[in-house]
């Protein structure tokens, strides 16, 4: 990854926490310094967790160039500091729900930001992996059209009759049109997550368009089953 991609990684992975605290991670009476104070420490922890991991692992050392060393954690951290976010709501959750309601949580930007954040935990794992761009140049267009259908198949079972706790408070699904409504904007969201991600990482630089389509499809299938948990599981 060139710097400035590495930079607008960790910046998008800022951005994401902001979101994540601000809609499920702090109190909804938190300021927004609160909110920006804790992403910061979720962002530092992120790096430096990744620092060390790469570390023990063998993956990084004083024999390679600073530069090599700061790629590899910052792609490694975004996973990270996410995580570090949504542990920290979770063991905090008993305060961070006091006094709250369905009703004060559930908004469309904060179901986006939550989908965001699943997608990212999911879709960032996979996107560096050659299989990505053998798949993508590999499959008909038959057969990538049938995988569009299975991840907005999936994404449907995840959001509407997977029975997950709690569901009902967070998805509507009382219309057929709710339903596909929101299934559509969770794809929109995984596809989104999944091109920005093969951007970053340099996966579309010179390739064709059906190759970027291909590889984008690909990727949306596991970014669709994060973004369909995020949106239940990361409040």
């Amino acid at each position: 990854m060139e710097p400035p991609r590495q930079l607008a990684y960790v910046v998008t992975t800022f951005v994401l926490l902001l979101g994540y605290n601000r809609f499920a991670g702090l109190r909804p009476d938190t300021s927004w310094t609160e909110i920006a104070i804790d992403s910061v420490e979720e962002l530092g922890l992120g790096l430096l967790l990744s620092a060390f991991i790469l570390y023990i692992l063998g993956r990084i050392g004083p024999e390679q160039h600073i530069d090599e060393i700061l790629g590899c954690i910052v792609v490694q951290a975004t996973t990270i500091a996410i995580g570090v976010s949504v542990g920290t709501a979770q063991l905090g959750g008993g305060e961070s729900d006091a006094g709250m309601t369905g009703a004060d949580k559930v908004t469309f930007g904060g179901q986006l930001v939550l989908g965001c954040c699943g997608a990212v935990l999911f879709a960032a794992n996979v996107a560096p992996t050659e299989e990505v761009v053998v798949l993508g140049s590999d499959m008909s267009p038959l057969r990538l059209l049938g995988l569009t259908l299975i991840s907005f198949f999936l994404g449907a079972i995840i959001l509407h009759h997977s029975d997950f706790r709690g569901a009902e408070r967070w998805v509507r699904a009382d219309t057929l049109s709710a339903v596909l409504r929101g299934t559509v904007v969770t794809y929109a969201i995984a596809l989104s997550v999944s091109a920005a991600i093969l951007w970053l990482f340099g996966r579309l630089d010179g390739v064709g368009p059906a190759l970027i389509v291909g590889q984008t499809v690909v990727l949306g299938l596991p970014a669709t089953l994060g973004a369909s948990a995020g949106r239940l599981l990361l409040q």
